[in-house]
This record gives structure tokens, sequence and C-alpha cells, in this order.
């Protein structure tokens, strides 16, 4: 029914394409990098005379549509040379562009849009791109360069603390993100439990953070999307590239399958800090390992197809007694279809799995458990005209989820195998978005997205009196759990649950004049999917869950305005956000809540909400010598949890607290200053308010033991987080005709070995029986050294 209905639909949009093209014909094609044969996002196509224009999309493609004449074409990318040209407009056109980037550098420039035309125009806000170019040279701990820690670089984005896993978008939790490498989910973003990024950074193409204004395209979490693509591999000329750091190490090579129509990219990276630990007497172990894959062919103007994968994994060992394991997989095939030069296509069908091993040697037993899916998607771009566009599509989503799973590593331990009950469900959603140009000055986006979750069948399900898993005390004033009163059992194919959700998307640009524009946004978005975690930053432990009888599905509703002006032609440019954003339905945990090996989960959690504003701005330079940008966040992000009934008291009494992603102040500078074509200097400094925390505020005396009583849930702070760091990268003088080049990276990370608590624990001083604070920091100073290189 589905895929009749969108055949009539596209149909229907080719017929009434072709009543609006009489007498206008079309220009497209695609833009690529003259040297690499990568596909470029975002390029900028314009027509001067006209003031219209367009930019490419993911996969390098353009269609711009005018009437019958002659016109001067500027084909224009930042770190690129412009193509101006005149082209005579007498019927449909194809033609492909090819850029060459203004000047030679180590680092390829890709990926990063025009922000000032992209910005001011277009009813797009709450976006932010970082180039890999800007990655690279940024400063970092150990010198491993990190994509998900520069992106905490941006206003209305945190992380949880040093060496804590994923990022904080506007007060939302790390498993609000949706994370996509190559349209496929990405489950774990961390490697050795948050000190590094699983994104290899030679093998990145496009970054793009979405933090509000949401595309109906992407849906499935309510905090932000984080959309990267890998690059295609050179399809002319076979290159490679690498890095080798004081911690790791990283390779990339590509090249053609067949000349100008197909290519290859293989990137691999492991650690090797573990192989100098015997040295020290150290009997622990501690690496990871990831590859990226990528095979790109053009089988004709019209097709072309994409295989990627990623596959990572981390290992931790702790002498004889603790291993641990976990990683992601990934594999997409992509099927790019022209139906026409107005009508873009692309199949996607996508292989995802998260898995987590722990084997526990001293009481000898493994764990596992993990969540796996399989995703079809199909999207599809059309261009009416110059002033309207389509897009719409429909996606798919079967999970499987291990909840865990407990067998012995020795026959005689005694331990008798245990699985937690396996849980299933199915995700479904079609969306329709339009950008819409009203006049020179207003333009509007808006859409919808309709998504449905089915919990499918299981093999035991607990059945509670009055569907209550979770119980009140009143007598203590405590939440318990329910004991249930029986299973029941259900065929796969079974619904136990069903949810449904229209969520309107809604963005609109008014243009002041040629240089400012004032934007506002509205979108609701819903999340199927739960992470269940009772710590700040997630961890390989913590499970994912689907919505169902007792959790239902995370609702979302975010509004925001902005101010956003260019100064001196691009060479500076501000913006500011202001947002308010409103969940339901936010999972929260009764005290004393365990989740671990927990197979009725829903018996130690409560339905909440949450809310978050705040402020955001962000002033960059853009161009000359000297770049960079001042990023600042004002913001606060509660949660609360009331009672069901008058007589309940709720979570925290049913008042609202911070939660833990609650950063008041966030400021960051970034500067990157260019000496000579042989000398570069970056730096950064960050300030954060303290991370909240609870702390005991008084204890009293229990059959001669000393029981602490904690203050209210995240009443105080830890000390406030800052430090600053420094990177200098140094270029060689090589000759033309030499065919290995590089570079060498000499960083310094927290400078002023400033000591940033990550966490204060309290404990009774056994000397003398005095209460202490013992606060842990993890990094004082870091200096490091990397050599990059290519041939």
């Amino acid at each position: 029914m589905k895929k009749n209905l969108l055949g009539f639909f596209i149909t229907f949009l080719c017929i009434y394409t072709s009543v609006l093209a009489q007498n206008k014909f079309t220009l497209s094609g695609r833009v690529t990098d003259a040297k690499t044969t990568e596909t470029l996002i975002g390029v900028n196509i314009i027509i001067p005379n006209l003031g219209t224009g367009t930019v490419t999309n993911e996969y390098g493609f353009y269609s711009i549509t005018l009437d019958e004449g002659t016109y001067t074409i500027q084909i224009s990318y930042l770190g690129y040379k412009t193509i101006t040209e005149t082209i005579e407009l007498t019927s449909n056109k194809t033609i492909n562009y090819k850029l060459t980037e203004s000047a030679e550098s180590l680092d390829e420039v890709v990926i990063k849009e025009d922000v000032e035309k992209l910005n001011i125009k277009r009813p797009q806000m709450s976006i932010n791109s970082l180039s890999i170019k800007t990655i690279k040279q940024l400063p970092v701990v150990l010198g491993e360069v990190d994509v998900i820690k520069s992106i905490t670089l941006l206003p209305g984005v945190t992380n949880a603390g040093e060496g804590s896993s994923g990022f904080n978008v506007r007060g939302g939790s790390a498993d609000q993100n949706l994370i996509l490498l190559d349209e496929a989910t990405i489950f774990n973003s961390s490697h050795l439990f948050g000190f590094f990024s699983v994104f290899n950074p030679d093998a990145i193409k496009d970054i793009k953070l979405y933090k509000g204004g949401i595309p109906a395209k992407y849906g499935g979490r309510v905090s932000s999307v984080l959309d990267i693509y890998q690059k295609e591999g050179n399809n002319e000329a076979f290159h490679a590239n690498g890095g080798i750091g004081l911690v790791s190490s990283r390779l990339l090579f590509e090249g053609p399958i067949k000349k100008e129509k197909g290519s290859f990219l293989v990137g691999g990276r492991s650690s090797y800090a573990h192989l100098f630990l015997p040295i020290f007497d150290i009997d622990n172990i501690a690496f990871f390992y990831d590859l990226n894959t990528k095979l790109s062919y053009r089988l004709n103007e019209n097709n072309n197809i994409y295989l990627s994968g990623y596959f990572g994994r981390d290992v931790f060992e702790i002498a004889d007694s603790f291993e641990n394991g976990y990683g992601n997989s990934v594999l997409n095939f992509r099927w790019n279809h022209l139906f026409s030069d107005k009508l873009f296509s692309n199949l996607s069908l996508i292989y995802s799995d998260y898995d987590y091993d722990l084997r526990l040697n001293f009481v000898q037993f493994d764990w596992t458990s993990g969540i796996t899916n399989f995703n079809i998607k199909y999207d599809l771009k059309h261009y009416i005209n110059n002033n309207f566009k389509l897009e719409y599509g429909l996606n798919s989503i079967y999970y499987k989820f291990n909840p865990g799973e407990i067998n012995p590593t020795v026959p005689e331990s005694g331990i008798n195998p245990f699985k937690l009950t396996d849980k299933f469900a199915f995700e479904n959603a079609i969306y329709i978005d339009a950008e819409h140009k009203l006049n020179d000055r207003l333009s509007v986006s808006y859409g919808t997205r309709f998504s449905t979750f089915h919990r499918l069948g299981q093999d035991e399900l607990n059945v509670y009196e009055d569907d209550n898993p979770v119980i009140f005390n009143n007598q203590l004033q405590i939440y318990e759990k329910a004991d249930p009163i029986g299973t029941e059992s259900f065929s796969r194919s079974d619904v136990i649950e069903s949810f449904s959700n229209i969520e309107p998307r809604l963005a609109l640009a008014y243009q002041l004049n040629e240089t400012s524009s004032v934007k506002a946004s509205y979108n609701r978005l819903s999340q199927y999917l739960h992470l269940l975690s009772n710590t700040s930053s997630p961890t390989p432990l913590d499970v994912w869950s689907p919505s169902g009888s007792f959790i239902k599905p995370q609702l979302l509703d975010q509004v925001a305005i902005g101010y956003f002006k260019t100064f001196k032609d691009n060479l500076f440019s501000l913006e500011v956000e202001s947002f308010y954003k409103k969940i339901q339905n936010r999972i929260d945990y009764i005290d004393g809540a365990d989740l671990i090996a927990n197979n009725a989960i829903e018996q130690v959690i409560l339905n909440g909400e949450a809310r978050a504003y705040g402020l955001e701005i962000l002033l960059r330079k853009n161009e000359g010598k000297f770049k960079g940008w001042l990023a600042y966040t004002l913001s606060r992000s509660e949660q609360r949890t009331p009672g069901r009934t008058p007589l309940e008291t709720g979570i925290n009494n049913g008042e609202w607290y911070r939660t833990a992603f609650d950063k008041t102040h966030d400021i960051s500078l970034t500067g990157n200053y260019e000496f000579t074509d042989r000398w570069k200097l970056s730096s950064n400094f960050l300030f954060q308010t303290g991370q909240p925390a609870t702390f005991p505020n008084g204890q009293f005396q229990f059959n001669g033991l000393t029981v602490p009583v904690f203050e209210a849930r995240n009443s105080s702070r830890l000390p406030a987080y800052h430090r600053l760091d420094f990177s200098l990268n140094y270029t060689p003088k090589y000759k033309a005709d030499k065919k290995i080049k590089g570079e060498w990276v000499f960083s310094v990370y927290n400078i002023y070995n400033r000591k940033n608590a990550t966490s204060i624990t309290f404990r009774e001083n056994r000397t003398t029986g005095v209460n202490e604070a013992n606060r842990l920091a993890i990094f004082g100073i870091v200096p490091s050294i990397a050599y990059n290189f290519k041939f």
C-alpha cells in the first residue's frame, strides 16, 4: 500500500513539474573535487544577475530551473577556486563541475558550507558544521583527533566531563542524540570509555549537527542529529594517508576500481599504548581498533551504488580478573538514482549492531548484551522549481534487543546459565518536507513525519496487579518494586503495544537586508528507544530498551528563534539563538534502582518530564591568517517526576531538579593562526559551570553503622571546569615532485595543569573517624606529538 501511494505521489509530481516547466529548462549535474574526485556537499550554484541559486546535496548533486536564455553562473565553495562561466540555456543540460583547491595543504579542505549565504537566506537554523581540516588543527588529548570532542566547542553542546562518553545537546541526555555514519545508527560513539570517539578523521567527509529545526527525514531521537558521511575514495589515482601518534596510529588507502567509474576506500586505526605497559609491570590491557570501508561505483549517468561499512572494537582487561569488550558494526548498501534532472532518489539497506561482553574471572561467568537493527529507507528530493523543493520518503527498522545473558566460564563453577528475555520491535515512518521561497525576503520550510512503533511479542512478559509495576509505600514514603502476579508469552508476530505520532516541523527565515536575517523554528519529535543508565555519562554496560506497556515514548516540543548576520563581506558572522524545549515521558529512577541484569526493569522506573531553555551565541572569523570562533551558552536543564496520586511524593518530592547535563555557563574560545605555509598555531579555551551532583548533608547511626543522609537531587555542583590547550603544526618544505609529504603536530592539553574534578566521593577516615571528600581528576597537563603523512 505504501509503495503504491508513493508511486502515485511521484507520478503526480512529475506531471505537475512538467506543466510548470513549460518554456523553462533545467541545469543539473554533480560537483566534485578535481584532485580527490570526492563529491562536494553544500557547494553554491549562483546566478548573480537573478539573485537566485541552489546548493549541492549529500551526494554532490544540484538542480536549478531557469527561463530560456543566456546566464552567467558561479560555482563557489569555501577553500576552492570559484568557477564563473556563461551558459546558453535552450534545453535541459547536465554539466558536472570539478573544483580546484585554492591552496595546497596536507589536510584536504572538505565539507564546510558557505555559512554566510546559506545561513542568511535559507530557513535552516540550529545547525553547526565543522570541516575536517579545522578539526584536525584543534589541540586534543594525547594527540588523537576527536570528532565528538570537537563539536563540544560549539554552542549548546557539552560533555559529561573528561573521560566521559557521548555528548549532550541543549540540556539533553546522550541517548537522545541520533548519531549516523553513512546513514547507519551508531549506538556507542566512544572508544576506551569515552577517551576517544569511534570516527577516524581520515575517513570522514562531512559532519553536520542538527540541534533544532530538524528536517522531517530524521526521527527517533529528541535532542539532536549528528549526520556524518564517509569519503567515497579517489576514482582516478591511488593515494594513501595516515598518522602516527603516542597512543594510536592510522592508515587509509583509496583508489580506483575502474578509472572514473569506481573507487575504494579502506582505513584502519588502532591504539598500542598497552604494548608498553609490561615495561612498567602493569598487567592490564586497554586498546581499541576500527576499520572504515567504502566501495563506490557509477553504473551510468543516472545510477550510482555504494557499499560502506564500519567495524570497531574495544578491549579492556585488568590482570586475570576482568575482561571487557564492546563495539559497533554497521553495513550500508545505497543506490542513487536520477528519475529526471529534477528528481533525485536514494535507497539504503542498513545493518547496525552494538554488542557488549564482560567476563568476570573471579566469579567465573560471561555477561553479554547488545542491540541489532535492520533498516530500509527510501528518500527522494524533488526540485520542483527554484523557489520550491520537496523531500519525502519512508523507512522501516526492525530491532532485536538482548538485555543480557550470563554463562559460566568454568563448568564446575556452580553458576547456572541465565538469559534475560529478548525484546523485539518494529519502527516505521513516512515523511514529507518542503522548502519554499515565498518572496525575496521570506523563505519557509515545513513538513511532517508520521511514525509508528510496534512492540512485538516476547517469550515472557510480567503481569502486575492494576498494571502497576511500581508501588508506593505510604508508611515509609518510598517507591518499591511490585511483585508480578503472573507472566504472559507471545509469538514474535504478535503486537503487544503500539504507538503512533505525528511530528510536524516548521522553520522560517526573514531577510532583513543582504547581511542579516531572523529565523524561527518549531519541531516535534518522538523517541521510542531508551538507554537505561543511572550515571551521567553512558557506559558500555548500559542497556537499550524499547517503549512498551510501562515505558512510554519520549515526546519533544521545541521552539527556537534566532538572529543571523555577516560583517565585512563575510569576514565575520554572528549567530544568536534562543530555545525552549519540553519533553514528556522522560524516564526517572526510583531511589536504589538496580539496572544490571534486571529482567523487570519496569519495576524501578517512573515516567516524568523534562525541560531546557537557553541562549546561544556564536561569533566567527571566517577568513584571513587568523580564524576562529567564540561560543557562549547560557542555559538551564531540569527534570521532575511528580507523584501519580495526591498521596505519592514523586521523585525529589515532585519538584524540578537540575539534570546531570545542566551547565549554566558554557564558554569556548577557539583560534587558528597561520604564521606561514609551514607554521600554524591553534588553541582553545573552555569554561563550564560544574556538573550537578548530590552530596550528603548529614548522617545517623543505625545498629553501629553510619548511614549518610543526602540532600535534594543535584542541588550541589562539582567545581567549575576549565582548561587551555595549544597545538603547533609544522609542515616541512618539500620539492614539488616528492611523493610523500608530511607534517608534525605538537600539542599540549590543559597547559596550566588544571585538575578538573570528574567526581567527588565521601568517606570516613579510618584513622581520625572524620568524614572527608575525595576528589577524582583524570587529566592534568598532557603533552603529545604526532606525525601525519600522505602519498
